[in-house]
Order: C-alpha cells, then sequence, then structure tokens
C-alpha cells in the first residue's frame, strides 16, 4: 500500500481541481538514476492502465505502477513547503540511503 498524509491528499485534491481533473490522482513512478540510484518522480494525471495499483487514503487516490509499487510498498508521500523548495516527498520505509534532493534513494 501507499499511503498520503492529510497535508498531501489536500495538495492533490487542490491541483487537482487547479487542473480540472476531478477524478484524477497522484502517479507516484520510480525510475533508476538520481544521486542515490533509484528516483522517484510525482505527476497528477487521470490517465490509468489495466496493471495500476489505485490506493485510497485522506480522500484523495495515488496510482502506480507493479515494478515501482515493489520499491515503494509501504511508504507514504507527504508535502512539504518551505522557503527553498515545495513539493511531494515520500517518506519509503525500505530505502536503505536517501539524497538530500529528497526524490532520490537506493535499496
Amino acid at each position: 500500500m501507499i499511503g498520503l498524509t492529510a497535508g498531501a491528499a489536500q495538495k492533490v485534491q487542490a491541483l487537482l481541481a487547479k487542473e480540472g481533473k476531478p477524478r484524477g490522482f497522484l502517479r507516484v513512478k520510480v525510475s533508476s538514476g538520481g544521486c542515490a540510484g533509484m528516483s522517484v518522480a510525482f505527476e497528477i494525471s487521470d490517465q490509468a492502465s489495466g496493471d495500476d495499483k489505485v490506493y485510497e487514503s485522506n480522500g484523495a487516490k495515488v496510482v502506480i505502477d507493479p515494478k515501482s509499487e515493489f520499491f515503494l510498498f509501504g511508504s507514504t508521500v507527504d508535502w512539504q513547503s518551505s522557503l527553498m523548495k515545495s513539493g511531494f516527498v515520500m517518506q519509503n520505509p525500505n530505502a536503505t540511503s536517501t539524497c538530500g534532493c529528497g526524490t532520490s534513494f537506493s535499496v
């Protein structure tokens, strides 16, 4: 399962409203690369494929493909905002190390 904190769910709902995608969701995807070996990307979308897993948390949906779910199972997405940057961040219990960028990890 992939969860959303209350703050992340509120931000997803706000972005969906802004983009006019009331049936949309937050897509989370892992790819190789980044400072620590694997990188996480977030996208607001309303297009899902047949093998995607859909989870609902705090009133918003998060969608993940099976390969990415393997690396992120049990993770939680949060929204953080500061003077330096704002964005979604992954709290991944499977990560053995992470990078300061907040989107790169290794397992």
